[in-house]
């Protein structure tokens, strides 16, 4: 399985980006999609997760109103829309796909949040 993630960048606070993580590899998706973030000086956080149809959602309390997971499994791939972000928000976003008890990460893409 690889992760691809795209869409981070440099945003004014109150701005938006939407993150994408493509997964390849596997034929169907019968996996759980989630986003965790580590900012500069700081342990590694959950951020938000999917459950494999998409009707079930969780989001770290900080981002809850905010940000919003989704996606698509005809494209195997998983969203994460962040608006209102915050100066705290910037950090180094990262999506791991979970099936059982493995997990995959992608490569991670820096957000920069600037206030």
């Amino acid at each position: 399985v690889q992760l691809q993630t795209s869409g981070g960048g440099l945003v004014q606070a109150g701005g938006s980006l939407r993150l994408s993580c493509a997964a390849s590899g596997r034929s169907e998706s019968s996996y759980a999609l989630g986003w965790l973030r580590q900012a500069p000086g700081k342990e590694r956080e959950f951020v938000a997760a999917i459950n494999r149809s998409g009707g079930i959602t969780t989001y770290v309390d900080s981002v809850k109103g905010r940000f919003t997971i989704s996606r698509d499994n005809a494209k195997n791939t998983v969203y994460l829309q962040m608006n209102s972000l915050k100066p705290e928000d910037t950090a180094v976003y990262y999506c791991i796909l979970i099936v059982g008890s493995s997990d995959y990460w992608g490569q991670g893409t820096l957000v920069t949040v600037s206030s």
